[in-house]
């Protein structure tokens, strides 16, 4: 007796896929067309960026202002479906971090989102890489129209409440002088983010006591 064996026709239509399975099969194109042209990230473009942590992909948000530095600028990591989706618990912000250019991926495409440690239920790794971007202490002169510049920069300081030290004892050596220290400009002395772009203008705190470093750069300033 002979069987009939019945084949596919190699031009006979697909079964068309259910919805679902089809949007996993869209997200998975999108994201091997992602990664095969990534748009280019470059310093000042205002936008997220796409960094490696371990195996994973993250989405990480410069800092305003803080995003120039060819080498080196500061961000923060950010849950992928930000700000739509709030952190889940168990997604924890690390804070403003050192990133350097080079290990930026590109611009941050939502099709990235599937290999996040957000999309497989995991914590961010103690060690993401990145060290904190830490703080610093400006002491501002400013003419009486307003305009002026940073006259010092200290730091980097690990965390912001270190910072208040110096700010106070700045703060009080100037009371009473702060507009004849610099002849034309008033003083004013705050904290402020450490500028990881402009790491090179700062002073080390702990290297010198901060009066005496004002001291030399208001003199450096007013002889010049």
């Amino acid at each position: 007796m002979k069987r009939a064996f019945f084949r596919r026709c190699g031009h006979a239509p697909p079964e068309a896929l259910a919805p679902e399975d089809q949007a996993v099969v869209d997200a998975f194109r999108a994201l091997l067309a992602a990664r095969k042209n990534p748009q280019r990230w470059t310093p000042g473009c205002n936008q997220d960026a796409a960094v490696r942590v371990g195996p994973f992909i993250e989405r990480v948000l410069p800092r305003p202002g803080d995003d120039h530095g060819p080498d080196l600028i500061a961000v923060c990591l950010e849950h992928p479906d930000y700000p739509y989706t709030p952190y889940p618990h168990r997604y924890t912000r690390k804070g403003w971090l050192r990133c350097e250019t080079k290990a930026i991926l590109g611009v941050w495409n939502p099709a990235y989102r599937m290999l996040t440690h957000a999309a497989a239920g995991l914590d961010l790794p103690d060690d993401v890489g990145m060290a904190p971007a830490l703080y610093g202490v400006h002491v501002e002169a400013r003419r009486k129209n307003n305009r002026g510049y940073i006259l010092l920069r200290l730091g980097p300081y690990t965390q912001a409440r270190h910072t208040d030290p110096d700010v106070d004892r700045l703060s009080a050596h100037l009371e009473g002088k702060a507009d004849t220290v610099l002849p034309g400009f008033t003083l004013t002395v705050k904290g402020a983010p450490f500028d990881v772009s402009d790491h090179l203008a700062y002073c080390d705190p702990y290297e010198a006591d901060a009066v005496a470093l004002l001291t030399a750069a208001a003199g450096r300033d007013g002889a010049a």
